[in-house]
């Protein structure tokens, strides 16, 4: 073995989740990796449009997506002491 941990990168997701809240990983143009966490609102044309807990909408070419899955509900927001 050479020490390094091997992820299986899978994207098991479609388009009949639009309305559920996804994390994708996608591959930018740098080579490196970054995920998006929100709830997909649309995915057509080939792009996907996930809109995070912030409100911001993301854009995601679906060729640039590496892994995505359907995760659970965001939980509440903390309350902040005062």
């Amino acid at each position: 073995m050479s020490g390094r941990l091997a992820a299986r990168l899978v994207v098991s997701i479609s388009s009949a989740d639009v309305g559920q809240r996804v994390s994708l990983r996608r591959r930018l143009p740098t080579g490196e990796y970054s995920d998006v966490v929100g709830v997909l609102e649309s995915w057509s044309d080939g792009r996907l449009l996930v809109r995070r807990r912030t409100g911001e909408v993301v854009e995601v070419p679906e060729g640039i997506v590496v892994a995505g899955k359907v995760v659970p509900p965001a939980p509440p927001e903390r309350r902040r002491r005062a």
